[in-house]
């Protein structure tokens, strides 16, 4: 085949995957949104739950010291209160998702030191329930809890400090932190290395559910706390099916160029 038509057929097949990944990385839509008792004042918007998570914020950038506070950038479920998002693309239970992990829930949990130390001997992260479903009818359980954070938002890989703003590198929000890292006694540096270039969030397996894939997330009250939510985001498997195939395309034209030129 001529390799300009392969090279257009190809694109005609998988563009749609590559073009609107940045759309369908997060959750897009809100179903539905039920404000519980015992939520702070404007943290009503469920719309805040959309898109990318909060990378800075009055403070400083983003880190796992400094987490987003401002009505503008979470929502918070409250008592009673419900949360219903959805993704633009269905999030799998791929095999090859780091650590297991396919969905991510980004609150505003943080580390802590009684000395005010930015060292992490304590984290603030709120409990609530999780639910899955692929229809946003019929709902599966998560059995982790922790949905406020259980490893707070990273915004950059290159912040220089705890409560600085210089950052330029954002983290890989579709990157799950490794569930073993022992952050206990940790510095800023530290944890930016334990993290690897993830983002941090809560990481969740869906598949003790039994589903291979899921498109609706619900988040209720448990009780015992008011969970804030800034963000949800879907596992990137390693590597890609989509990078595989660039990198496939890329290695093709050149190969092909370096032929043209030698012949």
């Amino acid at each position: 085949m001529n390799l300009r038509i392969f090279l257009t057929l190809t694109v005609l097949i998988y563009a749609p995957a590559v073009s609107h990944a940045g759309s369908s990385i997060y959750a897009s839509n809100v179903i539905s949104y039920t404000a519980g008792t015992g939520i702070p004042v404007n943290f009503d918007d469920p719309t805040r739950a959309l898109g990318k998570p909060t990378v800075d914020t009055t403070f400083g950038d983003v880190t796992t010291f400094n987490s987003p506070f401002l009505p503008s950038q979470l929502v918070s479920v409250g008592d009673g209160g419900e949360l219903v998002v959805s993704f633009n693309r269905r999030v799998r239970d791929y095999a090859k998702n780091p650590f297991g992990i396919d969905l991510i829930v980004f609150g505003n949990a943080f580390f802590f030191d009684p000395s005010f130390a930015p060292i992490a001997t304590g984290i603030f992260a709120e409990t609530g329930l999780v639910s899955v479903s692929q229809d946003g009818s019929n709902w599966f359980d998560i059995s982790m809890n922790t949905v406020d954070g259980l490893f707070p938002t990273l915004g950059y890989q290159d912040t220089s400090s705890a409560f600085n703003s210089d950052g330029t590198i954002e983290s890989n929000f579709r990157k799950a932190v490794d569930p073993s890292i022992d952050w206990q006694g940790k510095n800023h540096d530290e944890l930016v290395a334990l993290y690897d270039g993830s983002g941090g969030g809560a990481g969740i397996d869906i598949s003790e559910t039994g589903l291979p894939w899921i498109e609706y997330v619900r988040i209720q009250s448990n009780g015992l706390s008011t969970p804030e939510i800034d963000a949800f985001s879907r596992v990137a498997p390693v590597p890609e099916p989509s990078s595989v195939l660039l990198f496939a395309l890329g290695s093709l034209v050149v190969g092909y160029s370096v032929r043209r030129r030698a012949s």
